[in-house]
């Protein structure tokens, strides 16, 4: 196995919940993984406890058990080095102190000093997708010797396309992957998350995120791309 030295470059992809990952940069990943660079994955919330009336996670340990396993499954099959899944309560993270999360993103990047992060789009419906976007920007502030030298924030079908351009930030990417050669990792990968998919034409279908992926692609003139917004980019010798 290769350790983290090896490696050409060094990825790091704060997501809310498990399948956020792959629904917002999985073929992205995968084309990382492919290229000789370590990818590295930071889950959040635990993804399950919302959909009850109350949050009683022990009632739902065999749930997040599979949760969990699916979101290993779908990570291995995009090449991913490091999954971490934290336990931060599902849809709620507006109930937790900012700087808690801050400091398990900023403990994230001491250990896997990335060169790239990939987190959420701050203009999202869901409310941890944007409580793990300030808290990835506050981890990632561009202090001096910061590792950090690219922060990319993407979007997740049935949330970012679902905000109102008048209620928050529209999503208006400017940074385009090509994912002609992954797409199909990504669209694996998904399916490895088969509790969490919807049918089309939903927009977290498996159908409709080919459609998502060859729409982008379009737009810059190859068979499949994701679309991201830069945050920050800081260019040196030192980044490729």
């Amino acid at each position: 196995m290769k350790k983290s030295n090896d490696f050409k470059q060094k990825v790091l992809v704060v997501a809310a919940h498990p399948d956020d990952e792959v629904l917002g940069c999985g073929a992205t990943m995968a084309k990382h993984a492919k290229n000789g660079d370590m990818v590295a994955v930071l889950i959040l919330a635990e993804g399950i406890t919302a959909r009850a009336v109350s949050r009683e996670p022990g009632e739902h340990k065999h749930e997040l058990g599979d949760l969990a396993q699916a979101a290993q499954k779908a990570n291995d099959i995009l090449g991913v080095f490091s999954l971490k899944l934290h336990t931060f309560p599902d849809n709620r993270m507006d109930s937790v102190d900012r700087l808690d999360v801050i400091k398990v993103v900023e403990e994230a990047i001491k250990l896997h000093s990335p060169d790239i992060v990939y987190t959420h789009h701050a203009g999202d419906v869901n409310i941890d997708h944007r409580r793990v976007q300030e808290a990835v920007i506050a981890a990632c502030r561009p202090m001096p010797g910061v590792c950090v030298k690219r922060l990319l924030f993407f979007e997740v079908a049935s949330s970012t396309e679902w905000q109102p351009p008048s209620s928050g930030p529209y999503f208006q990417p400017q940074w385009f992957e090509n994912v002609s050669d992954t797409l199909h990792l990504k669209l694996q990968a998904l399916q490895a998350y088969a509790s969490e998919m919807r049918e089309f034409p939903h927009p977290r279908s498996i159908k409709s995120l080919e459609y998502l992926a060859r729409w982008r692609g379009s737009i810059v003139g190859v068979d499949a791309a994701e679309a991201f917004v830069l945050g920050r980019e800081i260019c040196g010798k030192d980044l490729n």
